[in-house]
Formats: C-alpha cells, structure tokens, sequence
C-alpha cells in the first residue's frame, strides 16, 4: 500500500490535515449509524502529512472517553507515535496506542487504521475457525485481503503484542481478530472505509446464509481476484465516503466542524 504521508508546505500541510479531519469525522458518525463501535472504545487513526520530511510522524485519533456520535474534525487528537498527545484536547487511551502506533511504525503503508466491533465480523471473529467464505461475489476481491489472528483475544496493552499484530497484518488490509472484532487498514480514509464496509456486509451475507443451515455455494478459485493493493483499483471509495458525506452535511453538518 503506497503511503500518503508525503512532504507538504506549512500551509498546504494545515488544509490537507482539516481536509482528512473531516473525512475521518465522517467516518466515525457513520460507523456510529451503522453500530459498528464498541460503547465508548474502539478507535480509528490517520498518519498525518509532514509540512517538511523529517519532522516527528504524527497521527489522528479519537480521545478516549467519546461516542463516536460525538466527534467531530476538531476534536480528534493529534500524538507521536511514542504516544504522546501534541494537539487537542483529551487522553490517548493505552490500549489504542499498542494497536495503532505500532502498525504505524511498523507498516508505514498502513496509513489509515480502523479498529471496531461491527455485529457481523465481531460474530464471526467468535467462531473457533473465523473465515470469510468463496460463497458470495465480493469475496473474489475480499478474500486475499484478509488475514485471521487467531492468537490474540485479550486487550492490548503492550508493544509487544503491537508489533505481533503489526507483523501479522503485514501488507493484508483486513484483519479478523479473534473473539475481538476488525481491523482494517488502507492508504487513504476513503480506501480502509470502503474496505471495512465491504468486509462487513459481504460477512452479514454469509452469516445470514449459514443461518438457513443449508450448504453454501463455492465459488471457483480460478476466479479469485488475488489482488491485496489499493482497493481503488476496483472500487470508487472516494465516490462512495463522498456519497456518504453529503448525507452528513445534510443530516449532522456539526460533523466537519
């Protein structure tokens, strides 16, 4: 996955940032229509980019102690990938810091993460052998996306188990963590949004097909699509959190402020 963190000037860095600030707004008031958080948990990050090269990598993230209802782009916190909050008002919470800012450092392609619970891949993240069936269309582009962390399960509170998350993601975008839930990561907001929607109702299908106990349809392997890059290269994600956007200025403009 091709990184956007690139070297900006000062001013073209502050409107790119208000620019992703509100993309990521709207994707957290759209995870919170869709049920996809977890109470006040779960937490969805963005690498910035840099006004000049070698200045110190910084990310996005919700503050601890929010609904996703609540954020808006302004009130996302800015930190270092040593955890510390540099901008914005809030607590980084710890076991965000593991997940994110060791896949961050460790998977500079990993540009936008999402960590939620959402119903139907948090279920099937339960299940002894969590898989995303060849049964369904979306599949064919899903699948050699994903990866299963079947070793996980407890809270993350270590770098140590960061970096095992961050490893095994390696360059998958979508990562089922067992008895946990997801998550996705992209090189733009608009790539891990499409991503993790996609993931969600292609799972939604499947579980609601396996619930009729009849027997799925396999479909061939020739017709895997065997592509893990950008999801752009097949899907208008940009159109599609664009869509989603002009529901929001219309129903919860408070969101880009």
């Amino acid at each position: 996955m091709a990184a956007i963190v690139q070297a900006l000037s000062s001013s073209d860095a502050e409107q790119q940032e208000w620019r992703l600030r509100c993309d990521m707004a709207a994707v957290f008031r759209v995870s919170a229509r869709l049920g996809w958080n977890e109470q006040i948990g779960n937490h969805n990050s963005l690498m910035l980019p840099q006004a000049r090269s070698g200045d110190t990598p910084m990310f996005l993230i919700n503050p601890r102690g929010y609904l996703f209802q609540e954020l808006t782009a302004s009130s996302l916190i800015v930190c270092d990938l040593d955890g510390r909050v540099v901008r914005g008002k809030g607590e980084l919470r710890k076991v965000a810091f593991h997940i994110h800012a060791r896949i961050h450092l460790r998977n500079p392609g990993a540009t936008c993460l999402l960590h939620v619970h959402p119903q139907y891949l948090t279920a099937l993240s339960m299940l002894e052998e969590p898989q995303l069936l060849l049964a369904h269309g979306n599949n064919l582009f899903l699948n050699d996306r994903v990866v299963v962390d079947n070793w996980g399960g407890q809270p993350v509170h270590d770098n140590e188990e960061g970096d095992r998350i961050a490893g095994l993601l390696g360059d998958k975008t979508i990562m089922i963590m067992g008895a946990h839930g997801v998550t996705v990561a992209g090189p733009t907001v608009e790539e891990a949004f499409d991503d993790l929607y996609a993931a969600e109702r292609t799972c939604m299908y499947q579980m609601t097909a396996q619930a009729t106990g009849l027997k799925l349809r396999q479909l061939p392997e020739k017709h895997r699509r065997g592509h893990s890059g950008p999801r752009s290269a097949f899907a208008d994600c940009r159109m599609f959190l664009d869509a989603w956007r002009r529901i929001l200025d219309r129903d919860e403009p408070d969101y880009a402020s």
